[in-house]
């Protein structure tokens, strides 16, 4: 088994890192970058590679080549630094933190904020702000983000402080053990819950939009209703696979699009006879009805099981309330 990795913070963005392994029997065989992304499990393959190539990880204290075979006995030994993986400006963004410790954050991300800078939103970002209140986030992918939220989506949200902790939670959402629960106030009275199992994809046309396509990508969403309203519903979503875009998308192709999604919504509906609080809740709501309300999962040093819950923002709990007095 591999040791334990020996960091040293060499400055505010580097970290030197120091592992030793000795390969075993199960091994034997194996290309060197095989072998080292089993007795190193919290690096990429890639990155294994990349300090094989620069003579960072030697064996028995030689370079070799990822293709190269080790053998049952040999010693895999890694000196290398981490250097800043993401080039991004750090800049003071306010955070909801609701937990941290050494390995993660816990946060609650509220709606017009985007997470990750792109064409349009190069500054002001959740990572930015990750960055400016974590510098070492840097040194790990995308500042350590595992999964995102939309811009107008409100809610919780995890990211890893260290590689390993990165690791753990991106094999925790591969095998489906994050748990991800959402509500949402959909266009529509839905008589009871369900599961969509839609694959979904880029939209054939409109390349900014995703769309259930033949051969997308497995995606699959259980909802269950939470209220009925004279022409809406309140749901509680879960997500097994997260996909770009997913609840929004799968809501909307069984024709129950969320309130106010810009993308998926289609055309503003104004219910009959409704009262005029309702039409003008409705006209001025420019969002998704959509958040983040609940997230657990194992803690990716202690394995223990933790889950947090944030109340529902005061646009949607508004909203909410104004659907239930128009009666």
């Amino acid at each position: 088994m591999p040791a334990l990795p020996a960091l040293q913070a060499t400055d505010t963005m580097s970290t030197t890192i120091t592992l030793q392994a000795s390969v075993p029997e199960t091994l034997s065989g194996n290309r060197l970058d095989q072998a080292a992304a089993s007795l190193f499990p919290d690096f990429s393959r890639g990155r294994l590679q990349t300090w094989i190539k620069e003579g960072s990880l030697r064996v028995n204290q030689q370079i070799l080549r990822s293709k190269d075979k080790v053998h049952e006995g040999d010693v895999l030994e890694l000196s290398a630094e981490l250097v800043a993986e993401d080039t991004h400006a750090a800049e003071p963004v306010d955070l909801n933190i609701v937990y941290e410790d050494e390995d993660v954050i816990v946060l609650n991300k509220p709606a017009g904020t985007v997470v990750h800078p792109a064409v349009g939103n190069r500054s002001g970002t959740l990572l930015n702000g990750l960055l400016h209140h974590c510098p070492s986030l840097a040194e790990i992918p995308r500042a350590g983000i595992v999964h995102r939220l939309d811009k107008d989506t409100t809610g919780l949200m995890v990211v890893a402080k260290n590689l390993q902790s990165h690791r753990q939670l991106v094999k925790q959402l591969q095998r489906r053990e994050v748990e991800r629960e959402y509500e949402a106030v959909v266009i529509g009275v839905m008589t009871a819950g369900g599961m969509v199992d839609l694959p979904l994809g880029r939209h054939p046309v409109q390349r900014q939009k995703r769309a259930v396509v033949e051969d997308g990508k497995e995606a699959v969403t259980h909802y269950r209703v939470l209220n009925r309203y004279r022409a809406h519903t309140h749901v509680q979503l879960k997500l097994e696979t997260g996909r770009t875009h997913q609840i929004r998308v799968h809501m909307s192709h069984i024709r129950y699009p969320l309130v106010g999604d810009p993308l998926y919504g289609g055309r503003l509906q104004i219910p009959k006879a409704c009262s005029n609080q309702l039409v003008k809740e409705l006209k001025q709501f420019r969002r998704q009805a959509l958040h983040a309300r609940r997230l657990g999962f194992e803690h990716p040093r202690t394995g223990e099981y933790m889950e947090w819950e944030a109340d529902l923002p005061e646009d949607m709990a508004h909203l909410l309330h104004v659907l239930q007095e128009d009666v």
